[in-house]
């Protein structure tokens, strides 16, 4: 098997931490989503001006909506387990 990029790596040791089933893909799931749009508060971000340069405060709201969904996701296959 090839080498996984050091993001994929964090994804898979998160599945494999788990028993095989729902949690797994759950834990997945939220680790995608910490790699994606890291947990920050946009409000006090936008507020400091602490937000990164080369995004604006339009794309970082609907990056952190991506994860929002990404995370309900979780949250649902954690509470049918």
């Amino acid at each position: 098997m090839a080498d996984l990029s050091p993001a994929a790596q964090v994804v898979m040791n998160a599945f494999w931490k788990q028993p095989k089933n729902r949690s797994a893909i759950a834990a997945a799931i939220r680790a995608l989503a910490d790699l994606v749009v890291p947990d920050i508060d946009l409000h006090i971000s936008v507020a400091n001006d602490c937000l990164p340069r080369d995004i604006g405060t339009a794309k970082w709201s609907a990056r952190y909506e991506t994860r929002r969904e990404l995370l309900a996701i979780a949250t649902e296959l954690e509470g049918s387990i």
